[in-house]
């Protein structure tokens, strides 16, 4: 099986949720759709889906054009975050309704509801109706129900962010692995770059309706192609600095110096745009060649193992992630070390450089 979408386009009242689109997915792969709030997730998904028809291009189904085909007509199984049940019947109906409607037989559809409820715990709930379930074991339903679909495209529109973290974990886990043994074509959208790391399969970034990277996810995540795709597959935001190459120097914005090594060795003299991962800045100097930058403190927020850091460096707002919950006064000078090897180098427009475009360590 697989899916194509060549130059698809959405506009909606003049407005591009879709700029033209070319992607390519194929049988028994997990998709990530990874961007933020309106980057055009579910846009794209539902192009996908049959449930919008794009202003231009084609949606090829299996070497199919079904560009003009009803949803109801395609293999597809979508699941929103917002879940969607059928009130008036019980849990068990509820999974087991696309199988009657493909004409299963009563076993197969007995044997699939139970499989699908056990792992999604809901073998307890089958004898009730989705009113009397909370919200994280109505979203379970509509996951069940998806599960015995036997569908070709599942689409998942951040499915789990209504389930509690455990539960959340053991499905991460567990559905792709469902998904991928039955053949199907997987695309799961979320907004946090942890949950795409965890997901692993391949990943698309996302930003202002345009797929700015779409690759296996570890390669997307340690070698963005623009800041953009950085910005997005980080969380919080990657921190960007304007640098100068100079001969075997490198002068960051503020005046700091440093040797061209390791990536920055091979960059050609002129311009550029520095980014580093929060996690990356730390509170004290551990690598020998390691630069120092000093900020004003403006916020710091305590996860409970972690510290969110917040810092004005001369303008420029930064983010570090720090291990530990630290005790630091807001308004005051802090300083803060960054290891060069974590460095990613673009061009000053934020497009990629090609002889050095991420850092040697992610």
């Amino acid at each position: 099986m697989s899916l194509v979408l060549e130059g698809v386009s959405k506009v909606v009242n003049g407005q591009t949720h879709i700029h033209p689109t070319d992607l390519e997915l194929s049988s028994g792969t997990m998709n990530v759709l990874l961007g933020p709030t309106s980057s055009g997730k579910t846009s794209l998904m539902r192009l996908m889906a049959g449930l919008d028809v794009p202003n231009s291009g084609k949606v090829i189904w299996n070497g199919k054009d079904v560009t003009g085909m009803r949803v109801q007509d395609r293999g597809v199984a979508m699941v929103y975050q917002q879940f969607i049940n059928y009130p008036s019947m019980t849990v068990y109906d509820n999974i087991a309704s696309p199988m009657r409607l493909l004409g299963q037989t009563a076993d197969q559809i007995d044997t699939a509801v139970k499989k699908a409820a056990d792992l999604m715990k809901l073998t307890g709930m089958l004898d009730r109706k989705p009113l009397e379930l909370s919200g994280g074991q109505q979203q379970r339903c509509a996951l069940a129900r998806a599960l015995v679909k036997d569908a070709g495209l599942v689409l998942l529109d951040e499915p789990l962010a209504n389930l509690d973290y455990k539960l959340r974990e053991e499905l991460r886990a567990e559905i792709p692995k469902i998904f991928e043994e039955a053949g199907s074509i997987f695309v799961y959208a979320t907004t946090e770059p942890e949950e795409a790391l965890l997901l692993g399969g391949n990943t698309a970034t996302m930003w202002e309706g345009r797929v700015t990277q779409f690759g296996q996810t570890p390669v997307v995540y340690r070698q963005p192609v623009d800041a953009t795709t950085a910005r997005v597959f980080s969380d919080p935001p990657m921190n960007f600095l304007k640098i100068r190459k100079s001969g075997d120097s490198v002068v960051f914005g503020d005046g700091q110096t440093a040797a061209a090594t390791g990536a920055l060795a091979p960059l050609a003299d002129g311009n550029y745009l520095a980014g580093f991962r929060p996690n990356h800045l730390e509170l004290q100097k551990h690598a020998p060649d390691a630069l120092e930058f000093n900020g004003k403190l403006n916020v710091t927020e305590i996860t409970g193992s972690e510290t969110f850091v917040h810092l004005d460096h001369h303008g420029e707002n930064w983010v570090g992630l720090v291990h530990g919950v630290k005790d630091l006064r807001i308004g005051t000078s802090l300083n803060v070390y960054l290891d060069p090897r974590h460095i990613y180098i673009f061009a000053e427009d934020g497009t990629s450089v090609a002889a050095a475009s991420y850092a040697t360590a992610a």
